[in-house]
């Protein structure tokens, strides 16, 4: 007779404690292949600036190093993908590159590769590449940057808007505000700030010519979806041809979803150099390049009743996204954020207005809830602040604007039911 374990209720030990608290783990840096060489990257110590020329005769010389690329090099292949931009509205789309070409868009900005016999090596070439930097104006509020006379990064981006995108209705809005008894505003900034998950991240990626297969090991929350963007949108490869691993990470939350630089060009070199190859970032590295979260300033108005009703919201957001566009940048400034920003409350007039920006800054995607704390903070903020005003204890006044159980299936007016 089968024995049947009860589970619920009972303490149980994660199974994959023990390798970990005993060092057994395989994190990426493990790794290490026969024949593997090492990459190091040459980032723009500028946020914005043209590049007018690139010497790397004297890194090639270094002995111990295998070669020496640049964003020129590596014009064969293509951008990296975003995969979910602005529903309903242009997007005025510009995604990274596995090294930049012609021009440096912030600090950290990838623009040489120098592959080596060892990473210390490869360190060491980076210092002997020499750049000749045309620094240009720069600007990093994302709010400014919309405004005329700011320093342009793109071309088809006019005034560094991506996108303008909303939700909800902005005439009752407009209305619920003009008939308002009580209303208040605020500006909210919810600043910009990096996950630094306890493991940087990194590639490892290995080809075999016989078979025109690649293999990556990746520091990614998300291989199977690695697969399919670098091989559809970057290589051009069937989806056969690449097989991505995960071994253990050192902590993601969020920002080791994405498609990054090192993942294409740790291909791209083994390929061209039929050895594998390896890149880790350092913590530096991690910091100014992989992405960032949050970033947003936004005004906002609550409208509502000297009673504790509320009857209107109106929110205008500036969402930094950086430089370029990350794999899912726009989507959680827009969906993630603006279609959730009524929180719990029955508020019979709302309307988001969201403006996803580029600066010269690291790349913005999603951190730890994506979107959805921005919109809850901005709410709770706003319910306090409005009970602040009319006296009442925010409590109650949440009380008194709750979804009730029979209002469900509730339509949020933002296009959530």
């Amino acid at each position: 007779m089968t024995t049947v374990t009860k589970m619920v209720g009972q303490a149980l030990k994660r199974r994959e404690d023990p390798k970990l608290i005993t060092g057994k783990g395989n994190f990426l840096d493990d790794i290490k292949l026969q024949g593997m060489a090492h990459a190091a990257i040459l980032r723009s110590p500028y946020a914005h600036a043209k590049l007018n020329s690139i010497d790397t005769s004297k890194a090639k010389a270094l002995p111990g190093v295998i070669a020496v690329f640049t964003g020129e090099d590596m014009m064969d292949i293509n951008p990296l993908p975003c995969a979910w931009q602005a529903g309903r509205v242009q997007n005025n789309a510009n995604t990274p590159r596995a090294l930049s070409a012609g021009k440096a868009l912030f600090a950290g900005d990838g623009i040489a590769m120098v592959v080596a016999e060892n990473r210390y090596i490869a360190r060491d070439a980076l210092d002997l590449i020499e750049v000749d930097y045309e620094p240009l104006p720069v600007v990093v509020d994302a709010k400014k940057a919309t405004e005329a006379g700011a320093p342009q990064l793109h071309d088809n981006a006019p005034n560094n808007i991506c996108m303008t995108w909303d939700c909800g209705d902005k005439g009752k809005a407009d209305a619920a505000f003009s008939s308002a008894e009580v209303t208040v505003k605020e500006q909210i900034i919810n600043q910009r700030l990096i996950p630094t998950p306890m493991e940087t991240r990194g590639s490892l990626a290995r080809y075999d010519e016989a078979t025109g297969e690649f293999t990556v090991w990746m520091t990614s929350q998300a291989p199977h979806v690695m697969r399919l963007l670098l091989t559809a949108f970057v290589f051009g490869i069937p989806e056969t041809k690449l097989r991505c691993i995960a071994p253990n990470v050192g902590g993601g939350f969020g920002q080791k979803i994405f498609v990054y630089a090192d993942m294409v060009f740790t291909m791209w070199a083994a390929r061209k150099l039929n050895r594998p190859i390896k890149f880790v970032e350092d913590r530096s590295e991690n910091y100014r390049s992989s992405t960032h979260g949050r970033d947003h300033i936004t005004d906002v108005e609550i409208a509502g009743t000297k009673d504790g009703m509320i009857t209107g919201l109106r929110i205008e957001t500036w969402a930094n996204l950086g430089a370029y566009l990350s794999t899912i940048a726009p989507g959680i400034p827009t969906t993630l954020y603006g279609r959730i920003t009524t929180g719990v409350y029955k508020i019979p007039a709302a309307y988001c207005k969201v403006y996803g920006v580029y600066t010269n800054t690291a790349m913005v995607d999603a951190y730890r809830g994506a979107g959805r704390p921005e919109a809850s903070y901005l709410i709770e903020r706003m319910v306090d602040r409005f009970a602040a005003e009319i006296g009442m204890d925010p409590a109650e006044v949440r009380r008194k604007n709750f979804i009730q159980p029979g209002d469900f299936p509730y339509d949020n007016g933002m296009g959530l039911l």
